[in-house]
């Protein structure tokens, strides 16, 4: 196959951009509507549901608990563009002879493939169901009580909610109004069709990008190559 030049690749990008943005415009009564159509949501609200009546069932706590959930809102702009960067642009490599290729990365770099497969949007539902004991752990491990660990357990579900509500609305039919929302919107699609590089974030506009140093000027960004097959160059 013959390699495109710079410019034949910028205009195949234009051309996408314009593909997708002749999208219908949904209202967001049936975008919400179609988000329930998938497993990932129902698991989440199992994680919601569970940790906020354990929560309830166990009582007391201390005031310094609403701290939770302020430190773990400060963090997850951070939490995600490490999570973003490390695991699902996973390299697919042999670690000790062995290959390592987790199902969540080879999910995404489908996503990659075609942002507009909504399904692939979603959190899988094994990798859903993987986290909710590693969340029980991880919240067992930072806190010193159980009404603390139960705080943090709905804390890291809500959030985890936020996220998977706000990736699928990137994806969805719904068009930007807010102008914070139309950042997020146009930084996402600048990761998808400009540079899978750059513009990490999904739920902040460029937070962890500017402090990383992953939210250039797209002016100065020329667009990848290996934007929609990540790592196919190498």
């Amino acid at each position: 196959m013959t390699a495109r030049t710079p410019a034949e690749i910028e205009e195949l990008a234009r051309a996408q951009v314009v593909r997708d943005t002749r999208r219908t415009n949904q209202p967001l009564r049936t975008v919400i509507v179609q988000f329930w159509r998938h497993p990932s949501p129902y698991l989440l609200l199992v994680g919601l549901a569970g940790s906020s009546g354990v929560r309830v069932l166990v009582g007391g706590g201390s005031w310094w608990e609403l701290t939770i959930p302020a430190i773990l809102l400060a963090l997850l702009p951070f939490v995600e563009w490490t999570v973003h960067v490390g695991i699902l642009h996973w390299k697919p490599r042999r670690i000790a002879g062995v290959p390592v290729d987790p199902l969540i990365s080879r999910k995404h770099r489908q996503h990659h493939a075609n942002p507009r497969d909504i399904p692939l949007v979603f959190i899988p539902w094994q990798v859903a169901l993987q986290l909710m004991p590693m969340f029980v752990f991880v919240a067992w491990l930072v806190t010193p009580t159980w009404s603390a660990m139960f705080t943090a357990l709905l804390s890291m579900y809500v959030l985890l909610s936020a996220y998977e509500w706000m990736h699928y609305l990137l994806h969805s039919d719904y068009r930007p109004r807010s102008h914070w929302y139309r950042m997020v919107w146009r930084n996402h699609r600048l990761h998808h069709y400009k540079s899978e590089h750059y513009w990490f974030a999904v739920t902040t506009a460029g937070t962890a990008d500017r402090l990383f140093g992953t939210y250039p000027d797209p002016s100065t960004v020329p667009t990848s190559p290996t934007v929609k097959l990540l790592h196919a160059s190498e």
